[in-house]
């Protein structure tokens, strides 16, 4: 949408997690207590975080009255016991005109009142560290990265996903393609569940579409596959949360409602629909389908519970694109579309010559050509990306 608020939650939270929870070797730790000791030494919920008023008059000064409206001092920012949160519900434009500055003077202004106060919480001790990393978990983030990447173009964000990735690859990764759940003090353990292959598959597969590194789509597929050998339930055609490697359990559970965290069943649904269109060959087109038979009953019921899954009867009721560029700059081809949101396309690249079907047959000579397609079938190339983008709308 390009709304400028949206970009800075992006960054901030992105310089939070990096500087909070991120692990040397490239992981991402689980998270931080909401609990710390106050003043007094006693472990409060907040305390880390929250504020006086004579705190904050003391440290952000004869700005106070412009941070007071900016954070909401007041009745609505008010927790408990006297604390403030800093809390906005007001746009920056509101606010500098309220006070007759402009939007980028009270932005700098009220940068350098964060700056004070963060100087001033480095005094305070500091929430308990919960620093498993988990594979699940660390997927989500690596799919957050590309996602800044891909929007932003930050090249910082490109770095930090390649190093999340290449992290989940050596110490999360086995030989035969299966994943450690946990990473804690330098080893890995306990069998991975459904929902870190899920989440895992379909960040390298995003990956692949940045990078067009071939490596990070062929792991994704890797997994997919041995998702397929160890989680099929045979019957319902889902997946179980546990592998048969793990038979000590009374019984195998299946996911399939969306909560805060999409289920693994209905991401995985998605993963297969978008490796469908990238190796048609197999069988995976077939599976989504199923999947979403199996579970469908349900959506008029709770709805909300499936919200993830009804990306999939979109995808499966509306056009899908596949679309592949191919000439000597692809990579800049390929940037320029996918800063516009087009959820309904799977993106594949390459120089010149590529064994995916999707990408064989179409290098011409000193030439970048865009090929719009659907189930394989392809419209004729084009050169120009607002072409792409007119055809795909």
């Amino acid at each position: 949408t390009k709304n400028e608020l949206y970009r800075e939650v992006v960054e901030q939270t992105i310089d939070f997690v990096v500087e909070e929870l991120k692990d040397e070797n490239g992981g991402y730790y689980s998270s931080l207590d909401a609990d710390s000791l106050d003043e007094n030494g006693i472990l409060k919920e907040g305390a880390y975080y929250v504020w006086t008023e004579n705190e904050l008059r003391t440290l952000v000064g004869e700005d106070f009255p412009l941070f007071q409206d900016y954070y909401n001092i007041n009745s609505y920012g008010l927790w408990e016991e006297g604390n403030y949160v800093l809390i906005r519900d007001k746009s920056a434009e509101e606010i500098a005109e309220k006070h007759n500055i402009s939007p980028s003077d009270l932005k700098t202004r009220m940068n350098l009142a964060l700056k004070k106060l963060k100087k001033h919480r480095e005094n305070r001790p500091k929430p308990r560290l919960d620093d498993k990393i988990l594979a699940s978990w660390n997927g989500l983030m690596l799919n957050g990265f590309v996602d800044a990447y891909r929007y932003l173009g930050d090249e910082r964000y490109l770095d930090l996903a390649i190093e999340n990735a290449l992290f989940i690859e050596q110490e999360l990764m086995k030989e035969d393609h299966s994943l450690f759940r946990n990473h804690k003090n330098g080893k890995s353990s306990i069998n991975a569940f459904l929902e870190d292959y899920a989440t895992i598959i379909e960040a390298y597969q995003n990956l692949y579409e940045v990078t067009f590194d071939q490596r990070w789509l062929y792991h994704a597929k890797n997994l997919l596959d041995y998702t397929k050998s160890h989680f099929l339930d045979k019957e319902s055609k889902l997946f179980f949360f546990t592998s048969d490697e793990d038979l000590s359990l009374i019984r195998r559970s299946i996911e399939t409602s969306d909560n805060v965290i999409s289920a693994s069943n209905s991401i995985m649904a998605k993963n297969l629909l978008k490796f469908h269109k990238l190796f048609p060959e197999e069988n995976y087109g077939d599976m989504a389908a199923q999947m979403l038979k199996n579970v469908q009953q349900n959506f008029d019921k709770s709805a909300q519970s499936y919200a993830n899954w009804l990306h999939l009867v979109l995808f499966e009721a509306q056009n899908f694109y596949e679309i592949a560029i191919v000439g000597s700059t692809f990579t800049e081809k390929a940037s320029e579309l996918y800063k516009e949101y087009l959820p309904n396309t799977v993106l594949s690249g390459t120089k010149k010559e590529s064994k995916l079907s999707l990408l064989q047959n179409r290098y011409a000579e000193n030439k970048t050509l865009i090929y719009v397609c659907q189930h394989g079938s392809c419209k004729l190339p084009l050169a120009r990306t607002e072409e792409v983008l007119t055809q795909l709308r």
